[in-house]
Parts: structure tokens; sequence; C-alpha cells
């Protein structure tokens, strides 16, 4: 069972004085985040993409990168790259290259997008929405499978014999299809037999089991061996000394960064009642003391097959220093007692 952390770099307004870090020092803290993980034990660090004055990281390579050379063991992903407004090319390249300097720790999660200002943005049609994520992964996999590839297709210039370099140390270079939940993307997932990541931000982690299966039926059909594909969650979540702790350092940023999420898309406001709600048991709200948010954890790889679980901490803007704390509690009590957990549960099985 691996532990890690994903964040989107966001650089909300202080809920308690309304002022805005800049993204020079919120990108500053990330790669101290990073760093700070790799020394407490934690497996994966993902770095999220976004186009948008809220979040500062446009570019999740660089930031991986900036952090290669200060860790040793911690493997580096996207969180998500948005493919479809991406060149494949250059995406392959610059996790090629992230994957030397890190010496075969990069990994790449790609996903469709559910934020769409990279559209317009890269000049692409949403009307293409899935049509350009489905070319570009089919690109993407050439890409990692071959030195030489010669491949066209609709969205962007075909490629006649051409090498692209540099190749990278991990031979394939992972992949992962990151999905909201989709049947049609865990499927399209099983039958390529690519790792699954599955964002579990509302409602039970249980309902997700079913989704699990299916995207292990869609591998098996394909020929692949099911029980070896990795599956990862990515959950909101926060860790302190105390539940109740937790819960109060965490709701500020969460009610306010949720709530301008929600006015975007016509939710509704974001309240402590469906906040609470979340945080309990069967809520995909990971905030407690060490010892809940490993309970949580394990219950998730017991009941829904996750094998690879990220932390999504912070969501808004919160205090450094909460952050880091988050970050050593869960490396340093939260995943020892996770996997102790699953390796009984395992061997007993």
């Amino acid at each position: 069972m691996e532990i890690g952390i994903s964040t989107f770099v966001e650089t909300t307004p202080d809920v308690e004085t309304g002022v805005v870090i800049s993204h020079a020092q919120r990108l500053r803290e990330v790669v101290e985040e990073i760093e700070l993980a790799d020394q407490v034990g934690l497996d994966v660090f993902g770095v999220g993409e976004h186009h948008r004055k809220d979040y500062a990281s446009s570019s999740p390579v660089v930031v991986l990168a900036a952090a290669a050379s200060r860790t040793k063991r911690i493997r580096l992903t996207s969180a998500v790259t948005v493919l479809s407004s991406a060149d494949p090319v250059r995406v392959f390249e610059e996790f090629a290259s992230l994957d030397g300097i890190s010496n075969g720790r990069a990994e790449i999660m790609a996903g469709r997008g559910s934020f769409i200002e990279s559209f317009p943005l890269f000049g692409y049609d949403l009307n293409d929405y899935d049509a350009l994520f489905a070319e570009k992964l089919d690109l993407l996999l050439k890409l990692r499978a071959s030195e030489k590839v010669t491949w066209s297709g609709k969205f962007r210039p075909a490629i006649h014999d051409l090498g692209v370099y540099p190749r990278p140390v991990q031979n394939p270079l992972p992949v992962w299809i990151a999905s909201g939940g989709t049947p049609d993307s865990v499927v399209r997932a099983g039958l390529l037999g690519l790792p699954l990541v599955l964002a579990i931000i509302g409602g039970s982690p249980r309902q997700f089991a079913p989704l699990v299966e299916l995207y292990k039926k869609a591998a098996l059909h394909a020929g692949h061996d099911a029980a070896k594909l990795p599956v990862a969650s990515h959950s909101h979540g926060f860790v302190a000394e105390d539940t109740e702790l937790a819960a109060e350092k965490f709701f500020p940023s969460t009610q306010q960064a949720m709530t301008v999420l929600g006015k975007e898309r016509g939710w509704g406001p974001y309240t402590r009642r469906r906040f609470d709600a979340a945080r309990s048991f069967d809520g995909a709200l990971y905030v407690g003391d060490p010892d809940w948010v490993a309970k949580k954890i394990v219950d998730l790889r017991k009941n829904v097959g996750i094998t690879r679980f990220f932390l999504h901490v912070p969501v808004g803007t919160m205090p450094h220093d909460d952050v880091m704390r988050a970050i050593e509690l869960l490396g340093t009590e939260v995943a020892p007692r996770v996997r102790e957990e699953v390796a009984q549960w395992e061997a007993s099985q």
C-alpha cells in the first residue's frame, strides 16, 4: 500500500487575513513539502496542472524537477497532466527528462481535465473533449513504446519515423489514467492495461468498488493481468494530533475554496454540516488524527481495492507550517499503521 500527497498549489486568499500568497512563494513552499514528504518516508507526491489565477502550477513537471534533486526516494507525478490540451511529444520529453533527473522516479497521470481553462488557452475546441484525449493518449503510449515513431491523427501534425529524446530511465515510463469516476474512463484504462487513479472527493468511497471491479474486468478481457494493475485514489484531507483540531484547521479554507468552485459549477454552498458528514467514517474526507485517517485508508484497501492513496492537502490556502505538519504525521504515523495493517490483512487472505 503506497501513501502520498497531491496538491494543486493553491493561491486563494487567506481566510483570516484576505492576503493572497504570491505564486512564486507558493511554488517554493511546495518544493519544501515534497522534500519533507521524501524525508518522512512517503511514497509519492503529485502536482496538478491548472491555468488560472488561484493555482500556481501550470507546469507540474517544472515543480517536480525542482524537487527531484532535493529528494532521494519519493516518486514524482503529475496530478494530473491535462493531456487533451497538451502536445504528447512535449509531455513525453519533459517527463523523460524528469525521469533522468530523478533517476527513474517520474510518472505521468494523464486526464481529460475537470477544469477546462486550458482548452481555449491552447486553442482547442471543447466539443472535441473526448476525441482529443483518446488520440493524444494513443500517441503518448506510442512514444514511450518506441524510440522512433510514425504516427498520424486528426488534431496534430503527423510524425514520420522521428526519434523522441531523451529516453527515460524507466522502461516503460509509467502512465496512469486519472478518472473522476465515469465507467467509460475506467474501461479505457482497463483495456489499455494502464494503472487507474480515481478522484474520490464526494459520497461514500465504497461506492467506487464497482468501478474498480469494472476496471479489472476490462483489463482481464483485454488479456492483461488484472491482479498486477495498481489502483490509486485521490481524496481531500488533513492530519493533526487531534481529530477535532484537524477539522477546525481544515474547514475554513476548504469551505472557501469549495464554495468558489461551487458557484462556478452550479453547486450549493459548502456548509459545516456537509463537511462533518464527509469526514465521518463512510465519507470521502480524510480529516482527523493519525489513527482515524489510517483506519479510513485501510478500509479503502479492503473494500474498494485501492493500492495507492493520495491525501490532497491543502484545499484552498492554509498556513505552510500546518501543511508541513500534516505531511509529517502522514509519513511518520499514518503510513506505518496502514502498511502494517494491510500487510497483516493480505497475509490472512
